[in-house]
C-alpha cells in the first residue's frame, strides 16, 4: 500500500484519468473529491462489504424452499401454494381471487 501526505487543496493523481483531491480536514474526517472519468465506479469501502453481505444472505435458502427444490430434483410435486383468499364480487358470490 502507498502512504502519502497530503494537505488541503493538494491532489494525487491515479492512472491518466484519475484525480484524488483532499477537500478539507475537521479533525479525524477527511472529505475527498474525486475526479474520474463516467465509466470507473468509486465506492465506499464500507458500502460495498454491506452489499456483498446482503447479497449472501438473500441467496441463501430457507428450509422451505431447500425442501421444495429436492422435491423437484426427486420428481415429487412441490408443495402446494396457499389458495387465494375467497373474494365478495358485486353480486353478492363469494368467488376465489384466482376466477377473476
Amino acid at each position: 500500500m502507498l502512504v502519502l501526505s497530503r494537505r488541503v487543496g493538494e491532489s494525487l493523481v491515479i492512472g491518466d484519468d484519475i484525480t484524488v483531491t483532499v477537500i478539507e480536514v475537521r479533525g479525524d474526517t477527511v472529505r475527498l473529491g474525486v475526479d474520474a472519468p463516467r465509466h470507473v465506479r468509486v465506492h465506499r469501502a464500507e458500502v460495498i462489504a454491506a452489499v456483498k453481505a446482503e447479497n449472501a444472505a438473500a441467496a441463501r435458502a430457507d428450509d422451505g424452499v431447500a425442501a421444495a427444490l429436492q422435491a423437484l430434483a426427486r420428481g415429487a410435486a412441490a408443495p402446494a401454494a396457499p389458495a387465494a383468499p375467497a373474494v365478495a364480487d358485486p353480486a353478492g358470490d363469494e368467488k376465489a381471487d384466482t376466477d377473476r
